[in-house]
């Protein structure tokens, strides 16, 4: 069985992806936090999210996130996705591809 390679085209695609985005597609629940006054960088944002019966708090700026609760972050949709759904990075591929993102 052969394997279908990540194109350099979709990775960088899935880098650049901003974080909120990637987050309302992957997550089940996602909902913007309009209270949140941003301290560093006025494109912050607070975002709370639920996968399954999982609750994560994130900021994100860009394609950048950071979960507030498990003090851990990354940059980009498989990381994110990989970070959410607790899986490997073919398992995070696939999974956006499904997603159409």
């Amino acid at each position: 069985m052969r394997r279908k390679a990540v194109d350099n085209f979709d990775l960088q695609r899935w880098r650049a992806l901003s974080a909120a985005e990637a987050l309302s597609a992957i997550a089940d629940y996602a909902k913007i936090d309009a209270s949140f006054r941003p301290l560093k960088s006025a494109m912050s944002t607070r975002w709370h999210a639920t996968v399954g019966d999982l609750h994560f708090e994130f900021l994100c700026t860009g394609p950048k996130f950071w979960d507030t609760r498990n003090k851990a972050g990354g940059c980009g949709a498989v990381d994110l996705a990989m970070h959410l759904l607790s899986i490997d990075f073919k398992h995070a591929v696939a999974m956006l591809r499904t997603k159409g993102l």
